[in-house]
């Protein structure tokens, strides 16, 4: 079935690139399944005051732990859900931060099947209109690249932390190619979809949608942390995130973690937060802090 998709997705790409865009544009935008709650993460949700929000006719599962101070905003990476984030909630309660969290559309408790970077950036500024500007952003994966296109447009946080982050949107397509085996010219077909179905009229949105562009378009402070042997997101994209960025960046790199461990790692979820709730932080020169492999 797999090789009968390629065939049929490279051949008709080519010979009829109208027809293929909607059925590559949905396989691209629906997740790798759907995980369930872990045991170890009831407790931490079950604690949450849970509301709703109506997303292009999708309902919205959200979160807050907190009584609305200093919120820090959690993004989730695809085909994940808020409640991997259990660890830096805790933590986060525990230094008096509001956390606030989502499970954008096709992922954890909220409906829907499929989720765009449209909708996550529209999710975050339905959050910081109701909650005012984030005291920081706290995001993984796919949720860095988000989080960091959707600040550049008038959503306000104090600092960044990125981890396992996803630089450019076309690193995503890079990868899709390579799951799916197909070529150039499903890819083209993919970015012309994307352009005028997600963007029309937008003339610089790959742009945008490089966290490296214009990196004073987010002029706050970011701590980054990748992991060497993440198998998802080559730690060459938060490399690009912090020299981008330069003095206002610092990097870390942790191995042995991959790309999903690391949200439950004790001294990433400590490193994190210490940074998120210093006093001050006034963010080194980009170094690679290596931890001990585990």
């Amino acid at each position: 079935m797999a090789s009968l998709l390629r065939i049929t997705l490279n051949t008709t790409a080519r010979l009829a690139p109208g027809l293929v865009g909607p059925r590559v544009f949905a396989l691209f935008v629906r997740p790798l399944g759907r995980p369930l709650l872990r045991p170890d993460e009831a407790e931490v949700m079950a604690r949450a005051e849970t509301g709703r929000l109506l997303v292009r006719g999708v309902p919205v599962t959200t979160y807050r732990w907190g009584d609305g101070g200093q919120p820090v905003l959690v993004v989730h990476g695809w085909s994940s859900r808020a409640s991997r984030f259990a660890g830096f909630v805790e933590a986060l309660r525990a230094q008096g931060r509001t956390v606030i969290a989502f499970d954008s559309p096709g992922h954890g408790e909220s409906g829907g099947r499929a989720a765009t970077v449209r909708d996550y950036r529209e999710i975050i500024r339905l959050l910081h209109a109701e909650h005012g500007d984030f005291s920081a952003v706290l995001a993984h994966s796919i949720g860095v690249l988000a989080g960091l296109f959707t600040l550049r447009d008038r959503v306000r946080a104090g600092r960044v932390v990125a981890i396992g982050g996803i630089a450019e949107f076309g690193y995503l397509m890079e990868q899709f190619r390579a799951r799916l085996g197909v070529g150039e010219a499903v890819e083209r077909v993919l970015r012309r979809h994307v352009e005028q179905r997600l963007f029309p009229g937008d003339a610089d949105i790959w742009q945008r949608l490089d966290a490296s562009w214009r990196p004073t378009d987010v002029p706050v402070p970011m701590l980054l942390i990748h992991d060497t042997d993440d198998d998802i997101a080559n730690p060459a994209q938060s490399r690009a995130i912090a020299a981008a960025h330069g003095d206002r960046a610092r990097l870390i790199e942790t191995s042995g973690l991959g790309h999903r461990r690391i949200l439950a790692d004790p001294e990433v979820i400590a490193t994190a937060v210490e940074f998120i709730t210093a006093p001050n932080v006034l963010a080194e020169s980009t170094v690679e802090l290596p931890a001990a492999t585990r």
